[in-house]
């Protein structure tokens, strides 16, 4: 059952929504810009699964349903903000100008990361040890904020709110009043458990108990999620303090290529939340209020097919590292210990 006091800008139908609190401040142009964003990150996704599928990747976290969530709040943030992500925010990565063919080189096992965080804000979802795939990055209390005095972009799934180290977070940020949003991506899905059972409240009202503002939002709604998420940035850089969003969406696919969710899903719960597609939805608004034509969205998925290709291209190119080079980031400067083992 969504919240009554869920934000929404636009209906499943690209209807317009009025909101006491909220109005979307984007033009036509901008939302087709969204609209090619979650177009091009969707045909990334599915271009990733076959990829795996093919032996290609050694795993896969799709997106599709999520790609409203991830582009209204990528697009929300400024340049300098530091988003901390984990293994699925595909689409913040693209907003934040990561190369596609980077985002997979850790699924390809060629790279522990694929860019520098340092120059692309977005934190390279880094590996749990033992396992093969990266973990639910926690943000460590903002600290690269408090420096630069930006926000940052603490993004986590919903089950993750109920670890301790999560809560520790949330304290300290309201402790401190640090620049945080910690956006949450609820797809009501922690694997195969579903998030009703993991808390029986909203998630949002988390951040009630620890003294900061919790918000909402459709996570469907591109429009909706990037008010929301520029709202609580502003905030956040004025000395407002940290917000909690919780970005109310669903999984359409697996948990990753490992996992079957008709296991433990219902193929008619599946069918309701794809009538709520956060890519037709915002093609409804286009259509009907701003008269965008059906060459203008053949272009856009031209361009997709076209950037799938190469994305392609790009990983079957990609080669096993030399082994030597596990040591070039391992500290920031020379160290005498690993010239020693690299020595050997």
């Amino acid at each position: 059952m969504i919240d009554e006091e869920l934000v929404q800008l636009l209906t499943p139908e690209g209807e317009r929504v009025e909101n006491s609190e909220y109005e979307s401040t984007l033009n036509g142009d901008e939302i087709f810009g969204f609209y090619r964003d979650m177009v091009i990150i969707r045909r990334l996704c599915n271009e990733s699964t076959s990829l795996q599928r093919q032996g290609q990747l050694a795993l896969w976290a799709p997106i599709q349903g999520q790609e409203a969530a991830q582009i209204g709040a990528g697009r929300a943030l400024d340049r300098m903000d530091f988003t901390f992500p984990t293994y699925r925010e595909h689409g913040i990565a693209w907003c934040r100008g990561v190369p596609p063919e980077n985002m997979l080189r850790l699924f390809r096992a060629v790279s522990n990361g694929g860019w520098d965080p340092q120059k692309v804000p977005p934190l390279g979802p880094d590996r749990r040890p033992r396992q093969p795939v990266p973990p639910r990055r926690w943000l460590r209390h903002g600290h690269p904020a408090r420096r630069r005095r930006r926000g940052v972009d603490g993004l986590l799934r919903g089950r993750r709110l109920e670890s301790g180290r999560r809560h520790g977070g949330l304290r300290l940020a309201a402790s401190f009043n640090a620049p945080v949003v910690f956006f949450c991506q609820n797809n009501q899905w922690g694997i195969s458990t579903p998030s009703t059972v993991q808390s029986k409240i909203p998630l949002y009202h988390r951040a009630h108990g620890f003294g900061f503002p919790g918000v909402r939002v459709d996570g469907n709604d591109v429009l909706a999620v990037y008010e929301v998420t520029k709202r609580a940035l502003d905030s956040a850089r004025v000395g407002g303090g940290p917000t909690l969003i919780e970005a109310y969406t669903y999984r359409i696919g697996a948990h990753t290529t490992s996992d079957d969710p008709t296991r433990y899903r219902i193929d008619a719960e599946v069918e309701v939340w794809k009538h709520r597609d956060p890519v037709e939805r915002v093609k409804a608004l286009l259509v009907r209020e701003y008269k965008v034509k059906n060459t203008d969205f053949d272009g856009v998925a031209a361009e997709a097919d076209a950037m799938a290709l190469q994305l392609r291209e790009d990983v079957l190119a990609m080669s096993r590292p030399d082994p030597i080079t596990m040591f070039d980031n391992a500290y920031a400067a020379p160290h005498p210990l690993i010239e020693e083992v690299a020595a050997r």
